[in-house]
């Protein structure tokens, strides 16, 4: 039993490394490379506490109410993350990966989740059951997240999805108790 887990293991990681791989041959196109590093960057935690400022102020009946669940959840986002970042201590593929570099500064050396999908998802579920025209917006930011820190080499394809199902998880969570 413990050898088809072992192998179906490394079979993962090594698909996760190709994916990896494959999609970060996207950063060597500059216009691709610029529009990935802006997505990765205003996905920052500053572009989070400028919404928590901007939703009282132009979000409606519902401004107040919803910063105050995107500051809850936040929190509760980074507490999960760094918790498991820290548990797993997974290395970064542009660490570990020969042909992958980190197109970004990377904020630590762990790459397990993806934090910036976690908070891109999540919020982006939390605004969208609030503002639902704003959808399709949130959620196409929320995937070239994802996909650009895959593209600029700071994250495993299973980082990104990971972070994406942990966002999932948390706002659902967030709207039940909400």
């Amino acid at each position: 039993m413990r050898r088809w887990f072992d192998n179906g293991r490394s079979v993962g990681a090594e698909l996760d490394r190709r994916w990896a791989l494959a999609l970060h041959q996207g950063s060597a196109k500059p216009l691709l490379l610029g529009l990935m590093r802006w997505c990765s960057r205003f996905g920052d935690g500053p572009m989070w506490a400028a919404l928590l400022l901007v939703l009282p102020l132009a979000g409606g009946p519902n401004g107040w109410y919803c910063a105050e669940l995107v500051a809850v959840l936040g929190g509760a986002n980074v507490l999960v993350y760094w918790a498991l970042k820290f548990a797993t201590r997974r290395s970064r593929p542009c660490t570990e990966c020969p042909g992958i570099r980190a197109c970004v500064r990377v904020p630590d050396r762990f790459s397990f989740p993806s934090g910036h999908t976690l908070h891109a998802v999540a919020f982006a579920m939390l605004l969208s059951a609030y503002y639902p025209a704003l959808a399709p917006l949130l959620w196409g930011y929320a995937a070239l997240v994802a996909l650009a820190r895959v593209v600029l080499g700071v994250h495993y394809p299973s980082d990104v999805l990971v972070g994406a199902l942990l966002g999932v998880v948390s706002a659902s969570i967030a709207l039940a108790v909400a």
